[in-house]
């Protein structure tokens, strides 16, 4: 359940277990808690040619050696991250509207796993087309079900990415990949003792990633350890001609896995924006959440770190009363939705346009709208959209404003700050959602055994006695390599995630599988 990249590698190059091996392991975990057991469902399907990638691989690790710190790694993917047809896996976004539905090829980061010798070992459950049909609980899908956290029984795995979270959380893949538009990475790793990365729009490609708004989305690893999840960014990020908005980025990339210095925060000026988390007028954030954050100040003040408390975004209140990100992703996400329904080489439910996904739910609601889970209102909200008009350009123009110019770079600017620290819980994603800029959230703390439970949707709960948090790290746009180093710093000095006891944990280990084994 903790195995790291660096371990898992070092036993396949010792000869210890083969990607075989590891493939039928996962497998074996997965099937122990998803559909049975805690029925966890994390996981919408398995590839079924992962076995003989896997094989492949083992060969080739032989003959040439390894590709890449991935190879013969097995990544599970979120469901609306395409992988080609000829794997036997779908890509829905957890709708049956795209059962069958035959993608153009590999999205960019999946053929950039394949090219790292990774084999992309399943497909993740998620809060239906990425949360953004409409009030529905997260980690829910039409085909996937109701997703659920292994930290405590029905407890709210957040979302979208909820299956990526809940897959690496207990070892049922190596890592996992998850996008994000507002929260969607960081959530769900916040929920289930993760590393997440939520990059920079723009660092990583979208291509043949099912959208909402090509103005905020991103892809983003979420593992056990920062240094996993630095190595998983090495890997995707980077220029595609197939999504124009990495043509911004650096062209080169780094290796992330560079930046893994545990002395990283000495001499680093962190600010802390307490106005987006502290108000609870604003954010709601729970009491015992700020009361750990305020220890984990005093860790980065040993580690060498200069904190500047407060250093509060000057549009902070003014971003919590603007409705600016509804009218720029109601819009996106018509636009956007309809170019990629319309490339899609067959879809055998006939759905080509946004107008199409809202009858044929209305058509199917057996499937899509069963009691509790019927609301689309988010994409009839979008379908009213009329395309780019003066309010949207002037939505978007304010939304760049208020998150870079007159927030975190104002922030930054103001008081020479290296990177913002916040709690990951509540109001955190949202500046840099409608900027554009990266987050890295870590394991904090986890909740007490005496917390008010509270209702999270029709099965599921939150908070909950166990159940994770983190801190996350914030900073200007491309700035992942410095806040990778300070995420290290921090987690290596507390080692957080050992601390947390989840209520489930599959029991398969790679000795069950190996054939002769002990020796």
């Amino acid at each position: 359940m903790e195995a790291t990249f660096v371990e898992l590698q070092n036993g396949l190059d010792y000869g210890d277990f083969t990607s075989v091996d590891l493939v039928t392991a996962y497998f074996q975990r997965i099937a122990e808690v998803n559909t049975q057991g805690a029925t966890l469902r994390a996981v919408i399907e398995t590839n079924p040619s992962a076995l003989a990638q896997a094989t492949e691989l083992d060969w080739e690790r032989q003959v040439y050696g390894k590709r890449s710190p991935l190879h013969g790694l097995p990544i599970i993917v979120k469901d609306n991250i395409a992988t080609m047809a000829s794997d036997g896996m779908n890509t829905t976004a957890g709708s049956y509207a795209l059962l069958g539905s035959i993608v153009p090829g590999d999205s960019t980061v999946a053929e950039k796993l394949r090219r790292a010798g990774a084999i992309i070992l399943g497909k993740a459950n998620l809060s239906e087309w990425a949360h953004f049909r409409g009030n529905l609980a997260s980690g829910w899908s039409g085909r996937g079900g109701q997703c659920t956290n292994p930290y405590y029984p029905n407890a709210d795995p957040c979302g979208s990415s909820s299956g990526s979270g809940v897959s690496s959380a207990i070892g049922l893949a190596a890592g996992a990949l998850g996008s994000e538009t507002d929260g969607s990475i960081v959530c769900p790793s916040n929920q289930n003792n993760l590393v997440g990365i939520k990059p920079s729009v723009g660092l990583v490609s979208r291509s043949g990633v099912i959208p909402i708004s090509e103005h905020q989305d991103t892809v983003g690893p979420m593992t056990r350890w920062v240094a996993d999840a630095a190595a998983l960014l090495t890997v995707i990020a980077g220029w595609d001609v197939r999504d124009n908005y990495t043509l911004a980025a650096p062209p080169l990339v780094p290796d992330y896995t560079t930046a893994l210095n545990v002395n990283a925060l000495q001499g680093a000026r962190i600010g802390v924006p307490r106005i987006v988390f502290d108000q609870d007028n604003y954010t709601g954030n729970d009491p015992y959440v700020n009361v750990v954050f305020n220890q984990a100040i005093e860790t980065l003040k040993g580690l060498g770190a200069t904190i500047v408390d407060p250093a509060d975004l000057p549009s902070a209140l003014e971003i919590t009363m603007s409705n600016n990100e509804t009218i720029v992703l109601d819009t996106d996400f018509k636009i956007d939705i309809n170019r990629y329904l319309a490339n899609l080489v067959e879809v055998p439910t006939g759905v080509r346009t946004l107008a199409d996904l809202i009858l044929f739910n209305e058509q199917n609601a057996g499937l899509e709208l069963p009691t509790n889970y019927s609301d689309q209102s988010i994409f009839i909200e979008a379908e009213a959209t009329t395309g780019f008009n003066s309010s949207y350009y002037t939505a978007l123009y304010d939304d760049y404003a208020l998150g870079r110019t007159n927030g975190i770079d104002a922030a930054l600017q103001q008081y020479n700050l290296d990177a913002l620290i916040m709690p990951s819980p509540g109001y955190t994603t949202v500046p840099a959602a409608i900027a554009g800029y990266p987050i890295i959230t870590v394991p904090l703390g986890f909740y007490p055994q005496n917390v008010t439970i509270q209702s999270a949707g029709p099965v599921t709960v939150y908070p909950a006695p166990g159940v994770p948090f983190g801190l996350a790290f914030l900073g200007t746009q491309f700035s992942e390599y410095k806040l990778v180093g300070y995420a290290y710093a921090y987690e290596q000095q507390t080692m957080t995630r050992l601390q947390g006891k989840p209520y489930v944990v599959p029991q398969t280990q790679l000795a069950d599988v190996i054939s002769g084994y002990p020796y």
